[in-house]
């Protein structure tokens, strides 16, 4: 079993390479790509030095599968010749995720999708996993109708250039800037591109996602997306309307059911999902559970994950993982 890592030295490609460690995923050829300037440079998997080669090179090594996290424009180029030469791509860019003919995958929700001959799979954006994990066992029960969402994002989720901005504005030395505001002791509604409607693509990615992965394009979706000073994940107030009504006892029940949701909600004792008790775990919290007391059917929810795990890395390997068992490579 080769494994092929794209973009294996960026904050997500490295994560992947832990993960699959830690999850003891059956390899025995791993091979690390990255841009040119990386090629020759060495990364730690398993203990053991791995020289990092280029995309081409891992093309033609022929592996099962390529977990891809290097932008879109790469997975654009790249996948394709991957999926030609019988590689499955798992792809985490945005890329081909609203693509009718890629399967958008969160595992324990929708890995029927998958269907043997399949070469490229889509990860879902990191805002979209960790919702459609609390929003699919109730979904089945109870029927949404509309979503109201506002995240409150980790900026690990632009990448390295954030975290090192805003740890530089902590120490007051001015650097480089991932984005066009200080954001150090400051918050910004701002995630992706302003598209000509006001919203932004970050925002477009939770409407269109969550219908697909959800496979109900009836659910109407309005979303707000900020970027916060953290880095432990991404937070989410939602507000959900149901077309049947429900009782909290079973929405808990519910949700502590779904494999890979917590429910962690015990404001007695100051008991709520944060970022700083999600980072560098897999699950899905989930906790301020209660109803809309302003409309019936209605229901509130705070949700936190690990957007570099959960949100990316985790989700990508158990996809592999999945199509491994199952013999769809």
């Amino acid at each position: 079993m080769k494994i092929a890592v794209i973009g294996a030295t960026g904050m997500v490609g490295r994560t992947m390479m832990k993960v699959l460690e830690e999850r003891n995923f059956p390899i025995t050829e791993f091979l690390p790509a990255a841009s040119e300037r990386s090629i020759g440079k060495e990364v730690i998997f398993k203990g053991i030095p791995v020289k990092v080669v280029s995309v081409i090179e891992a093309v033609e090594a022929r592996p099962e599968f390529a977990i891809f996290s290097a932008g879109a424009s790469t997975s654009r180029e790249w996948a394709p010749v991957f999926a030609k030469n019988g590689t499955v791509v798992i792809d985490n860019s945005s890329y081909w995720r609203m693509d009718k003919t890629i399967p958008l995958v969160v595992p324990e929700i929708n890995s029927h999708v998958i269907k043997k001959g399949d070469r490229i799979i889509a990860n879902p954006n990191c805002s979209t996993i960790q919702m459609v994990m609390v929003l699919a066992p109730l979904h089945r029960k109870y029927k949404i109708k509309r979503l109201v969402i506002a995240t409150y994002q980790s900026v690990t989720g632009t990448g390295v250039k954030a975290v090192t901005q805003m740890e530089n504005e902590r120490s007051g030395i001015k650097g480089e800037m991932a984005y066009p505001h200080q954001i150090d002791k400051n918050c910004f509604p701002h995630g992706g591109t302003f598209q000509p409607d006001g919203y932004t693509t970050e925002e477009q990615k939770l409407l269109d996602e969550t219908r697909k992965i959800l496979e109900d394009q009836t659910i109407r979706v309005t979303a707000t997306v900020v970027r916060i000073p953290v880095v432990g994940g991404h937070s989410e107030a939602v507000n959900i309307e149901f077309e049947k009504d429900f009782n909290i006892e079973d929405v808990i029940q519910l949700l502590n059911q779904f494999p890979g949701v917590v429910v962690y909600d015990n404001p007695a004792e100051n008991k709520y999902p944060m970022p700083i008790l999600a980072h560098n775990r897999d699950e899905v919290f989930v906790g301020r559970i209660r109803r809309d007391l302003s409309k019936d059917k209605c229901l509130n929810l705070w949700i936190v994950s690990d957007n570099i795990r959960k949100g990316a890395a985790t989700n990508a390997v158990q996809i592999a993982e999945y199509m491994a068992a199952n013999k769809l490579y």
